[in-house]
């Protein structure tokens, strides 16, 4: 298996730096599989956005059938279109601070385990736990929806996995959500509806975009990219520009 950026001379070189210096995650399992990326086999974890309205299971799966497709494009046409306001005013603390556990009125609010790990927890396969947890993972597989390829994550390498906002939090404000009360933003930036854990280069990549301006690498996904998309700005009440419906149309044969 090839690896990412000398991911196996790291891997390598951070395995003695722990040895001889005995320092912090000794509770590490042993893993004979080195962190990195690789073509996906098979289909993965993903599931239709179709049927997963409330983002509880794993992953996005793609649309391929006239009918899931033709169901997608009905449910796009909902979305209302507006123009992209200024970003002015917009920080990240808006939104509560970081993977908080006590955004209400989202699913997996208030289980004691952040929002972040909860999400790592419904998409990566191979879960290994810090000791004495059942909430940090240290390590496992993700079936990455945007790429198509499989990473072996360890924390170690925390931001090879990083976890998307689909609708990203600064399109958000401009589109509205800065006029929103606290709460309602802290839904947003927690709801497993809008968050999936993705290779760290493609999410850096999206940055704030929309659809007109930022696709998933894999074309196979984007369909299903858009129907999410668009799950979430309905759910919220927030408009997109007509550029991007246009676009999100387009991936679902529109």
């Amino acid at each position: 298996m090839r690896l990412r950026g000398g991911a196996a001379s790291a891997a390598v070189m951070l395995g003695m730096v722990l040895v001889l210096t005995g320092c912090e995650n000794v509770d590490l399992p042993v893993d004979s599989e080195p962190s990195g990326s690789v073509p996906a086999t098979g289909s993965g974890r993903g599931t239709s956005p179709l049927d997963n309205p409330d983002g509880t299971k794993p992953g996005l799966a793609p649309l391929t059938s006239d009918a899931d497709r033709a169901e997608a494009r009905v449910l796009i046409e909902k979305v209302a279109t507006k123009g992209r306001g200024p970003r002015t005013g917009y920080e990240r603390d808006e939104f509560g601070y970081a993977w908080m556990d006590t955004a209400d009125g989202v699913p997996l609010a208030r289980n004691g385990c952040d929002t972040r790990n909860d999400l790592i927890r419904r998409d990566g396969q191979n879960l290994r736990y810090r000791t004495g947890s059942d909430c940090v993972v240290i390590a496992m597989t993700l079936d990455d929806p945007y790429t198509g390829t499989t990473i072996k994550w360890r924390k170690q390498q925390a931001a090879e996995v990083q976890i998307d906002h689909v609708v990203p939090l600064s399109y958000s404000w401009q589109m509205g959500s800065s006029r929103w009360p606290e709460s309602k933003r802290e839904q947003l930036a927690n709801d497993v509806l809008n968050l999936m854990p993705v290779e760290g280069r493609a999410n850096s990549a999206k940055g704030d975009s929309g659809p007109a301006s930022w696709l998933p690498p894999d074309k196979q996904i984007r369909c299903a990219y858009a129907v999410r998309f668009a799950q979430v700005a309905l759910k919220y009440g927030l408009a997109v520009t007509a550029p991007d419906k246009a676009m999100m149309l387009k991936q679902c044969g529109g």
